[in-house]
């Protein structure tokens, strides 16, 4: 039985694990995932809708910040020295997807599902593996940058070292709030994200009246802010004491961790001859200058991508634990009105960009990037192209088939290097942008030949149409 801490760590929608400790046996999972038709399925509707809004207004507040800082930061700075920090941030967003890979994914959709009612024991492994792989990076990056102090001292940048003494905190944040999500209370991580949205606003004004304000001092601030937010919410972290550690009744967890996890850690690393490779691409064949213009076209698209992400806390968490209790026909309803809501608003966005993206540039930006609004128009796109693909990704993950996700990833990154690569060459920042385009429609296209092939078509026989 579960302590009364426990009780209140995992929520009252989790079951008391098994007296034996044990996970449930496949003919038993219909039945112990019977708290997901409470929990989830005749969940009422305005409580369905209050929890969408609280993962937007999450995912708006964590975002949020960080865009504050970016917008500073191009204001402020000259466009090489924001291309610069555009450069460092890119290399947090891969080890955020590192970080995706190695944890949150298959904590996701393994402590939604298979470990559902075990989930107070499987958190703690989880907690403690966050911590170790958090440390590991600090570590690792702070070499590099005093290797680069030593060696190459032109290359060493402050922005670099702010996001080494930063990293293992900002990596934590996330990772508590994708428990709160596990735990299907969106509304913490709303409060956990207002908190530190609210500290990092301060900071940054501090920052800007005193003039500090810097690459080292962005990542500074953004870890601050979150340890203030942590603090807040600190006994919403109690863990308790289990009564039996999961590995001595997991022994194999960590080889069934790797089977999902090594498909996810592929697609990181292919990620980046998506988006994100397009940021080097620039720096190499061009200049930092052209890499802070396409950071700076780029957030403004940002806050759909956040969207998606907020839909897909919510809703792979709720795919999985379908797909493990065998309701296919919940599964794909599910999934369907997930593809319609995503495809929707990223057509709505494209369209409010090509109305008011010019204006936003120019107030963001006080004119600086006022030419690359023709750019903007097309960049709003990508989104659109991808919807369909990243809705069926979310299908995929849920039904443990992450190595087709990478399949997506991989043949998106084939169309990087052959066609991104020679449109940069010959048109510069144009050719990047045009360039992503054809790269998000192979990701799409993959995705949906995956997804019927692996999930839809099998599903068929059981009464699936």
């Amino acid at each position: 039985m579960l302590s009364p801490t426990q009780t209140n760590y995992v929520d009252e929608a989790l079951p008391a694990a098994p007296a034996g400790g044990g996970s449930p046996a496949a003919e038993e999972l219909p039945r112990r995932n019977g708290w997901l038709r409470s929990a989830v399925a005749t969940l009422p509707v305005p409580s369905k809708l209050l929890r969408i809004g609280y993962s937007f207004a999450d995912l708006a507040l964590a975002v949020g910040g960080m865009f504050l800082a970016n917008v500073a930061l191009a204001r402020t700075q000259s466009k090489e020295e924001y291309g610069v920090f555009a450069l460092s941030y890119s290399v947090f967003t891969f080890l955020a997807g590192l970080h995706n890979a190695a944890i949150l994914e298959t904590y996701t959709v393994y402590g939604s599902g298979r470990y559902h009612a075990r989930f107070t024991d499987y958190v703690r492994l989880l907690w403690r593996s966050n911590a170790l792989l958090g440390l590991a990076l600090t570590g690792a990056i702070s070499i590099v940058w005093g290797a680069l102090a030593w060696c190459k001292p032109a290359l060493a940048s402050p922005a670099i070292l702010g996001l080494a003494l930063s990293c293992g905190v900002l990596l934590t944040a996330t990772f508590v709030r994708r428990t709160f999500y596990i735990r299907r209370r969106p509304d913490l991580a709303a409060r956990f994200s207002l908190v530190f949205f609210a500290a990092c606003a301060l900071l940054l004004w501090v920052a800007i009246r005193v003039r500090v304000l810097s690459g080292f001092s962005v990542f500074a601030i953004a870890a601050l802010a979150w340890i203030v937010a942590g603090l807040g919410l600190r006994k919403k972290f109690a863990l308790g004491r289990p009564a039996q550690s999961f590995l001595d009744s997991e022994p194999g967890y960590w080889r069934e961790h790797w089977k999902y996890s090594k498909w996810v850690f592929a697609s990181t690393f292919v990620y980046q001859f998506t988006a994100q490779a397009y940021y080097w691409i620039l720096a190499g064949f061009l200049s930092v200058r052209e890499v802070g213009e396409l950071r700076a076209m780029y957030l403004l698209v940002a806050p759909v991508d956040q969207v998606i992400i907020a839909v897909g806390f919510l809703v792979v968490p709720a795919l999985a634990a379908r797909h493990a209790s065998g309701r296919m026909e919940d599964f794909f309803a599910l999934l369907k009105r997930s593809a319609m809501g995503v495809l929707v608003m990223t057509a709505l966005f494209a369209v409010v960009v090509r109305i008011a993206g010019s204006a936003a540039l120019h107030f963001l930006y006080r004119g600086k990037f006022d030419d690359l609004a023709p750019l903007l128009y097309v960049l709003a796109c990508l989104p659109l192209v991808m919807a369909i693909g990243n809705a069926l990704g979310y299908g995929l993950n849920a039904a443990e088939k992450p190595k087709l996700v990478f399949g997506g990833f991989l043949s998106s990154g084939a169309a990087t290097l052959a066609l991104g690569i020679p449109l940069v060459i010959h048109f510069g920042l144009q050719g990047a942008v045009y360039g992503m385009l054809p790269s998000a429609g192979v990701y799409t296209a993959v995705q949906v030949l995956g997804f019927f092939l692996a999930v839809y078509r099998k599903a068929i026989p059981v009464g699936v149409s």
